[in-house]
């Protein structure tokens, strides 16, 4: 793929001189521990040579320079080219594989659904999944908290976006989501060639993506036929009428993109952020025993602190990706059209300069203004922020406040990072033993 015009002087930051194939295996499998050790050899900025294409990929760990990128032109930086790898499954009208005033139109009629009203709303629904899903732990058992915490945020995306609760359709739709997002990196890279869909693994993920687009299809089209006033997104989506005035409502492929790419974004990040702070707090006593407190007391702050250094010490996505559509300084760095620039997530929240003792999980850091906002990006920034930032927060917060004020935990090893699918998980599911604390329901 050429990238900028010939004859142009550029200034691409260093990086390795692998091959394109060596980069990109390590950048799925190795990044890790090859990225601090390519920050430590090349600097703050430095570059890998990625397949598909092959393409240039910039990466970012100063907290200015990835402020500057944040705050560019949004058309310049697109992050729907940067998102590609996500159109198989989200769909070509993805809010996240939009740009300009196309991508701005979407999150006009999306952010309703995440406003602060709306998303204290949804508290109570949360808390009532979050209690019959800690009901049934008891005292002694191994939890394998990544799985449970996919059940329960799985659960909580299906009420957010369809209103669902129970029924076949539920049931049948459930698993197919899990698959969707059961994908070994090499394979989530595999449906950027259309051609590879023919044959397995790919063959498989196709089919089960056909069969989630007919049961999404479907529950629009009864619900069209028998509407309802209900906070959840569907029901909202509904009402959208097209941004150009003219009569009818959004068509079905649109409502079905966003329906697909809130569920997918919403429940598996959640569920890996809240079981790497549930594994982290296992292994940290006295972290634990803070937390517990805070659990009892109604001390949400101190939660929400332990769920955010959860996110700071694993994030979930290690970098986010912003594509030149023309040829661009950025950072003080010439860098040609093509040429993918992206915020390295995972090398700022490790900074020794920004967050001291980086390696330990201390949630007091988010309570004493010794994190630096501009360190700490989880949701991403500028005008892709995640739109559901807030209710990330107040479903861990939740969620967490139900576990703690019923179980001590406990956990002998760290867990392994996996990436699947595009986010980071625990390798080994993250397992917690469970302690019943006296007096509590099921503390026996």
């Amino acid at each position: 793929m050429r990238q900028g015009r010939p004859g142009k002087r550029y200034t691409l930051p260093p990086g390795p001189r692998t091959p394109a194939l060596v980069q990109t295996l390590q950048t799925l499998a190795g990044r890790k521990d090859g990225f601090p050790r390519m920050r430590e050899r090349y600097g703050p900025t430095f570059s890998v040579w990625t397949l598909p294409g092959p393409q240039r990929i910039v990466m970012f760990s100063d907290p200015d320079d990835i402020k500057e990128i944040f705050a560019g032109d949004p058309v310049v930086l697109s992050g729907a080219r940067g998102n590609e790898v996500l159109r198989a499954a989200m769909g070509d009208r993805s809010v996240m594989l939009q740009d300009g005033e196309a991508h701005r139109q979407i999150r006009r009629y999306l952010m309703p659904a995440f406003s602060p009203g709306a998303v204290q709303g949804y508290r109570p629904m949360v808390q009532g999944i979050a209690e019959e899903e800690v009901a049934g732990w008891r005292s002694g058992q191994e939890v394998p908290t990544l799985d449970r915490m996919a059940a329960v945020t799985l659960e909580v995306m299906m009420q957010v976006v369809f209103g669902l609760t129970d029924g076949p359709r539920l049931d049948r739709l459930r698993p197919r989501l899990l698959r969707l997002t059961d994908v070994d990196p090499v394979v989530a890279l595999g449906w950027l060639y259309p051609r590879l869909r023919l044959l397995p693994p790919w063959r498989g993920h196709a089919a089960n993506l056909r069969a989630v687009d007919t049961l999404i299809h479907e529950e629009i089209t009864e619900r069209r036929q028998s509407p309802r006033s209900s906070p959840d997104l569907l029901s909202r989506l509904l009402e959208v009428a097209p941004e150009d005035g003219s009569s009818g409502s959004l068509p079905p492929a649109e409502i079905r993109d966003q329906l697909v790419t809130l569920l997918l974004a919403g429940y598996e990040t959640s569920a890996s952020a809240l079981s790497w702070t549930l594994h982290e707090l296992a292994r940290d006593p006295a972290a634990q025993a803070a937390a517990r407190r805070a659990a009892d007391d109604g001390d949400e702050a101190y939660l929400e602190a332990c769920l955010k250094e959860g996110m700071r010490l694993h994030p979930i996505i290690d970098y986010v990706a912003r594509t030149l559509t023309e040829d661009q300084v950025v950072a003080g760095w010439s860098l040609p059209a093509g040429v993918t620039v992206a915020p390295a997530i995972m090398l700022t929240h490790l900074d020794e300069e920004l967050f001291g003792d980086a390696g330990r999980f201390r949630p007091e850091r988010f309570l004493e203004g010794s994190a630096p906002p501009r360190g700490w990006i989880p949701f991403g920034g500028g005008v892709r922020r995640c739109v559901g930032a807030a209710f990330a927060l107040m479903e861990g917060v939740v969620m967490l406040r139900e576990v703690l004020s019923r179980f001590e935990l406990v956990a002998a090893e760290p867990s392994p990072t996996r990436l699947r699918n595009i986010t980071n998980v625990p390798g080994d599911g993250a397992p917690v033993r469970l302690v019943g604390r006296a007096g509590a329901p099921h503390g026996r």
